[in-house]
């Protein structure tokens, strides 16, 4: 009897590389990829309907569920429509402050993705690593927005609140005496701008860390080199963004082509690749992290001499002052008002459009002047690139799946939405 060598093959949704919500149906000839179907809506939670019925505010967290990765640049993005619609902008310290954790936001995603991508194909150290770093950048999220991951921090206007002059401290406790905790809180002791610019500086030392595991590991390289090429025009083709664009060596990054905030008053560079394979988009990440790094130390110069108010003084989308909330009864009811029925947007449609770290993130929003949008469509970067899942694929063996997912950077919270 002769051996059967075409099949097809469920990847995941169980597989762990799979991320826990992605179904392939591979057709395959032995080992090889014929063909890669990529399944998905095992997470659709309809939020672009929900946001039909809710206020404008009241979606801003929704907004962080969706790349559950890069929480506040999703926001951003958000309350950039919104702002566009009203004909306002928040103001310049809010503006830096926002850009700041933008590109604390990349670091978070780039760690995260280096961290389970190097997992996934079977590094094992450098998920530690990563996320050794991730948890000083989670403290400044939550430290000024009280939340580890879904932040709701950015606000039509401005953002939630100005920064912190203390970071949180760690306590004495069964895990840890009073030495560890004194060695722990050596770099908490001043402000939280003192607190991210320590880690500005020892951040550099750890990418170098990361790449002394991964950038000359042969076993990385063999697992990345010419794996998944795509040539720059098919990559344009086929609505590539983000390092997925960069990687085949294009150029395209929203910061310096369309700049939105400040961030054509910043000095940063964009990395580019010149092969279009999974290790050029490891080597796109990498230097993005470098990149990110060197914004984040300019806006906490710039921030720190210079301050101001980081809300519009405009009380129809702005909340009164607490402390006035508590002597004047109007702005108490001003307040009530504008959390339970929120404030109505002309009617008209804008899009709106961040560099986020997986790539274009966009809102498409529509408005009938009501106090709730008329539709939203939330434009993702990661649909695009798993539509390409079966062309950079094909000819491919099956353990190459994992590295393309890996590269791909997906999350299907944007993806399913």
């Amino acid at each position: 009897m002769s051996e059967i060598r075409n099949y097809t093959l469920n990847f995941g949704p169980q597989h762990p590389a799979a991320h826990g919500v992605l179904r392939l149906v591979l057709e395959m000839d032995g080992e090889v990829i014929e063909r890669a179907d990529p399944h998905i809506g095992l997470l659709h939670r309809g939020t672009e309907k929900l946001a039909e019925y809710k206020s404008f505010n009241q979606s801003v967290p929704y907004m962080d569920r969706l790349d559950y990765v890069s929480m506040m640049c999703n926001e951003h993005a958000y309350v950039m429509a919104i702002e566009n619609m009203l004909g306002v902008q928040a103001p310049k310290r809010a503006q830096y402050i926002r850009v700041m954790f933008d590109e604390i936001t990349r670091i978070l995603n780039h760690l995260m993705w280096i961290g389970t991508h190097g997992l996934d194909v079977g590094a094992m150290t450098i998920f530690l690593y990563a996320f050794r770093e991730r948890e000083d950048l989670m403290d400044c999220y939550e430290a000024v927005s009280g939340a580890r991951m879904h932040a709701a921090y950015y606000r039509p206007g401005g953002v939630y609140r100005d920064l912190p002059d203390q970071m949180p401290q760690y306590q004495t406790s069964k895990w840890h005496n009073a030495k560890e905790v004194s060695r722990l809180n050596e770099n908490r002791q001043g402000s939280m701008l003192d607190f991210i610019e320590d880690f500005t500086q020892r951040f550099p030392g750890y990418v170098d860390e990361y790449e002394t595991l991964l950038t000359e590991n042969r076993i990385w390289k063999q697992r990345t080199v010419d794996i998944g090429v795509v040539s720059p025009e098919r990559a344009q083709q086929m609505g590539f963004s983000g390092p997925m664009l960069r990687g085949s060596g294009v150029a395209w990054d929203l910061r310096k082509k369309q700049p939105y905030e400040v961030y054509a008053d910043l000095d940063f560079d964009i990395p580019v690749g010149t092969n279009g394979d999974c290790y050029d988009r490891y080597l796109v990440r990498v230097e993005e992290m470098r990149q990110s790094n060197r914004i984040i130390k300019q806006c906490v110069d710039w921030l720190r001499n210079n301050h101001g108010p980081v809300m519009l003084d405009d009380h129809k989308i702005a909340p009164p002052k607490r402390q006035d909330m508590k002597g004047d009864m109007e702005s108490l009811i001003h307040h009530f008002k504008l959390f339970s029925e929120g404030y109505c947007v002309p009617a008209g449609e804008t899009y709106a459009a961040v560099e986020h770290p997986k790539g274009e993130f966009g809102i498409y929003l529509v408005s009938d002047g009501a106090n709730k949008p008329y539709r939203l469509k939330i434009r993702a970067p990661g649909f695009a690139h798993l539509a390409s899942m079966n062309e950079m694929a094909k000819g491919h063996m099956l353990a190459d799946v994992v590295a393309i997912i890996g590269t791909q950077d997906i999350v299907f919270g944007e993806i399913d939405r």
